[in-house]
């Protein structure tokens, strides 16, 4: 059965197939990566770090892979599969080192080079070099040490820092963030950060979603003697520039502090790490609206409120070696976030706020076990217990005008979700001559209890429409031929018209004949308890076969399962390749080819199976009403028991019996070149093409007489008898082009940086799984531009140490503008949704006509009018300059450390490294003073345009934009321009 504008997909199965068998035909077994990790300091004679340094790792087929040093002089070989190597290091000016072997396990081997004599005439490349590891592809970044100093402090922050550095998202769900192996929704604080890792081996089978955009946060292990940090991070109004949206300058104040222990438990044997943060933020929303006064006449309302948000988090480690060949790592964290006058801001008045708190308890274990020198298992399982509390007062019902205001009482009553989750994880990796095998699943499980009071007061809502034109005594306006002349009034002109008339004391009947009355009630009842389970598995294989010392092919096969779907033929097979032309024996790549395919399948949340167990007409009960006996009570609210009784329908949720699992075939080829000066240029063209994405849909029979096209055969006809059902559904489709240029500069002493433009389209009939179509039974017309179609996307992000000690991080991020969609503000086919978008004008002399600086729109089209496409306008560009200003005083006789229980741990979560090792040098203390500075040039960045057409602020921007006009802490209420201050001792 299928919508209209829909083809029949057997070409997609044909091409899964076909790369199935090229996948079968390349390899019997295939796996990611080896996990274990060299690293080493290249030093001189008398201790100084050689930046620049060429260290060069040779396995024992002959392969060779190259790394270059750092500004600190570290070197890094992440990860290694197991086996035999030799490394050699060499420098300009210095003597080449020997051949030096390194046994499978070692983490770290330091090189000192000798200062070479004149006669000795020995050429090193000062060329960064290229690899053609799966890991190391053009666009890769690995942030550690002093390289996370030019991050952002705040964990929220730092969390939309790294999505920008990742790119835009890929497909319609983009990347996600990893913690140590395990998916996580937050960040821990940065002085817990050991190593970042973005957009690595993309085309790894052991990725559930998209690679592409992925980013890998590992931890801080323990360390061998008693280490530490503090810090506390300060912000204030009076350092702010004003919010451009709000009339006033609310009070704003960041308090941030916090550190970290870490040191031995057993010398040797174990070691702890426990990090610790307190954040107290006041912080600001801002309500732009426009309501009614006393005397009914139309004000705006602009307002910064307070809504003080308090957090505490702490998370204790310890790495424990348990014998020569087994290592167990056990970590545990808690969350505790609280907020007072949340829901309040932008169109939501104050009398909406409610309180929220949220508590989150994790425990993770993870165990490594080498078997030999060739075969590494690791078991990793995560228990995670989240709960989440709502209060609010709901007795008075919400009255909604839509886009004008939201007033009366709160959304929520005392509410609460209750989530336990639970993951296992296990990975073999071994070596067998010029294959890297990897094999292992993992399984994932959620139990989920949520109780909502959600709308229990019960919602009127007030929309936009065509209604008769009245004189100053309130009387119908008639035409020459005595005709009542029509008018189209906002959605808060028809709740002005209805409160006028009912102070006049007229009829339900005559102010509903007079243009006036709401649009909409809406109100839920019962048992506002629901629960649901949900597990899925994962499996795969993967092979990282080196053919060639120039050609790498990686070929794997993923199988993905979940319970509450039908959907069981999830075969994800995965093929890449990196091809160097020009790399012949032991001569480094100056280019490299690199190319790849895959399918990814999407997991499909628990949240929609809550809302059908929910909403299923037994459990709730939820009605949504344009009966006008109902209606015309207002402001009087009719209980769900007397609409029960009068047998009105129901509205209720379900999930289609055909759901599937959406999933995307993703084609990238790219090319990385090296330049001079330590230039390395990367072009990346990336399709993708996504299939049976989620969305909703209403099955409600349309209005008689309404305009809208009826399709025989679709999937679900029309529920028949005034049933309104929504349904869940995968019918969505998505499409996406990209084209990447990156160019870097990582190894210059002085400066260094990230340059990134993105040429980027997308289109799609669907945005996320509650975008409901305008026509639920013609689809042809919801192809069109994506939410995430933005064209053009550039980023900046560096270092440059200056004199003085001074270092400079500076990120600057630019875009074009946002589409967003644009409709008339009316439920013309009486589906409940006011989802209807306008026609293109074609006679201006029309009533129904609005001209406005995107278009002339007609808000009633006729038979023939051409509907306007989904997301047709287009929101302001996006510019941002932030810096970060720092600077690091060392004192005291510093010493080196190193991690414990370090050889598996590495294997596990890659190189270690020394925090000695830091810009103020190797000493035993040291202060760090640095100044954050979020927008740096006061631009100010508007926020999506409010696309409703019967709205009084259609086509405007109620409030500036998200993302990295963000500060170190807080909304982007708190102020336009943000600069905050941090001092940080480590010990």
């Amino acid at each position: 059965m299928q919508l209209t504008g829909y083809k029949s997909q057997l070409s997609d199965g044909r091409v899964a197939c076909i790369m199935f068998v090229i996948v079968l035909i390349g390899s019997a077994a295939a796996a990611q990566r080896v996990a274990p990790s060299l690293r080493g300091v290249i030093t001189d004679e008398l201790g100084g770090a050689i930046v620049g340094a060429t260290v060069t790792l040779t396995d024992e087929s002959g392969g060779k892979k190259p790394a270059t040093t750092d500004n600190q002089g570290v070197y890094v070989f992440n990860p290694l599969t197991p086996g035999t190597y030799k490394v050699r290091a060499a420098a300009n000016g210095f003597a080449p080192s020997e051949d030096m072997p390194v046994s499978f396990g070692a983490e770290k081997l330091n090189i000192t080079l000798k200062v070479q004599m004149e006669a000795q005439n020995v050429t090193v490349a000062t060329e960064g070099p290229l690899s053609l590891e799966p890991e190391n592809n053009g666009d890769s970044i690995v942030m550690r040490g002093e390289n996370l100093a030019e991050l952002p402090d705040d964990p929220d922050d730092l969390a939309a820092a790294l999505q920008a550095l990742a790119g835009p998202s890929a497909g319609p769900n983009g990347g996600e963030i990893l913690l140590d192996g395990f998916a996580s929704l937050r960040l821990p604080p940065k002085s817990n950060i050991r190593e970042i890792r973005i957009n690595q081996n993309p085309f790894s089978a052991q990725n559930d979603r998209l690679g592409s955009r992925s980013i890998e946060v590992l931890t801080k292990p323990g360390r061998d003697r008693v280490s530490g940090e503090a810090f506390l991070s300060f912000g204030d109004e009076s350092l702010n520039s004003r919010n451009p949206f709000a009339a006033n300058r609310a009070p704003f104040q960041t308090r941030l502090y916090g550190g970290y222990l870490s040191g031995p438990i057993k010398r040797g044997k174990a070691s702890f790490f426990l990090d610790f943060e307190r954040r107290a933020i006041d912080d600001n929303a801002v309500i732009k609206a426009s309501i009614l006064d006393s005397a009914l006449n139309i004000q705006p309302v602009n307002l910064a409120v307070l809504t003080p948000q308090r957090l505490t988090m702490f998370a204790p480690r310890v790495d424990y070696q348990l014998n020569q060949t087994n290592t167990l790592v056990l970590r545990y964290s808690y969350w505790h976030a609280g907020q007072q006058n949340a829901g309040v801001g932008d169109f939501s008045l104050a009398s909406r706020a409610y309180n929220t708190a949220e508590t989150e308890h994790t425990l993770q274990l993870t165990e490594t076990a080498v078997i030999n020198q060739r075969i590494i298992n690791e078991t990793r399982f995560q228990f995670v217990h989240h709960r989440a509390e709502q209060a609010g007062n709901n007795i008075n019902p919400t009255i909604r005008v839509l886009d004008a205001f939201t007033g009366g009482g709160s959304p929520v009553g005392l509410s609460f979700n209750n989530q336990n989750r639970w993951e296992l994880q296990n990975y073999t990796s071994w070596a067998t001559g010029r294959h890297a095998l990897k094999v292992g699943g993992r399984l994932r499980g959620v139990t989920l209890t949520d109780s909502s009071s959600q709308n229990f007061g019960g919602t009127f809502t007030f929309a936009g429409g065509f209604v008769p034109k009245l004189d100053e005594h309130d009387q119908v306006v008639h035409d020459a031929r005595g005709d009542a002349l029509n008018i189209f009034l906002s959605s808060l002109e028809r709740y002005q018209r209805t409160l006028r008339l009912q102070k006049k004391q007229y009829s339900p009947a005559d102010i509903r004949a007079l243009g006036g009355g709401a649009t909409q009630f809406s109100i839920t009842g019962g048992n506002p308890q629901s629960s649901v389970r949900q597990i899925d598995l994962g499996t795969f294989i993967q092979d990282d076969w080196r053919i060639r010392p120039n050609f790498t092919l990686s070929m794997g096969l993923r199988y993905e399962i979940q319970s509450h779907l039908n959907s069981k033929f999830n075969f994800a097979p995965r093929l890449r390749f990196a091809w160097s032309p020009d790399a012949h024996g032991t001569s480094q790549p100056k280019t490299v080819i690199r190319g790849g395919v895959g399918i990814f399948y999407d997991r499909v949340g628990e949240n929609l199976t809550l809302q059908a167990e929910r909403f299923n007409g037994d459990t709730q009960q939820q009605f949504v009403i344009n009966d006008p006996a109902v209606l015309d009570r207002y402001p009087a609210v009719t209980s769900i028991a007397n609409l029960k009784a009068v047998a009105l329908q129901q509205t209720t949720w379900r999930v289609a019996e055909n759901l599937r699992n959406p999933y995307t075939m993703e084609w990238v080829v790219g090319t990385d070149r090296q330049l001079p000066f330590n230039l390395t240029l990367s072009l990346t063209a990336l399709n993708l093409r996504t299939l049976h994405a989620i969305r909703a849909r209403s099955l409600k029979s349309p209005l008689e007489g309404a305009a809208l096209p009826m399709t025989v055969g679709t999937s679900a006809q029309p529920s028949g008898n005034g049933d309104n059902v929504y349904q869940y559904e995968s019918s969505g489709i998505y499409n996406q082009h990209l084209l990447i240029v990156l160019l870097t500069n990582r190894l210059n002493r002085k400066v260094s940086f990230f340059a990134r433009y993105i040429l980027g389209k997308a289109y799609s009939n669907a945005d996320g799984v509650n975008s409901f179509p305008a026509d639920s039974y013609d689809l042809s017309t919801e192809y069109g531009r994506s939410s995430t179609d933005v064209r053009h996307r550039f980023l900046l992000a560096g270092t440059i140490n200056a004199p003085f000690g001074l270092r400079f991080n500076p990120f600057i991020v630019a875009q074009s503008g946002q589409p967003f969609n644009i409709t008339t503000g009316r439920d013309a086919n009486g589906d409940t949704l006011f989802t209807e978008r306008p026609a293109l004008a074609t006679d201006l002399t029309r009533p129904s006509v609005l001209i406005t600086r995107f278009g002339a729109f007609d808000l009633s089209p006729t038979s023939g009018q051409e509907i306007i496409p989904r997301n047709f306008g287009n929101g302001p560009s996006f510019m941002t300059v932030n810096m970060r200003v720092s600077k690091t005083i060392g004192f005291g006789e510093g010493f080196s450390s190193k991690p414990v229980a370090a050889a598996a741990t590495q294997r596990q979560n890659g190189p270690q490294f020394d925090e000695g090792d830091g810009q103020a040098g190797n000493h035993q203390y040291k202060l760090t003073l640095s100044v954050q500075v979020q927008n740096l040039f006061n631009h100010t960045n508007q926020g999506t345009p409010i696309g409703n057409l019967s709205s009084p602020f259609f086509g405007q921007s109620t409030g500036t934009a998200g993302g990295l006009n963000m500060g170190s802490a807080g909304s982007t209420a708190a102020g336009n321009r943000r600069i905050d201050g941090r001092l940080t001792f480590s010990f």
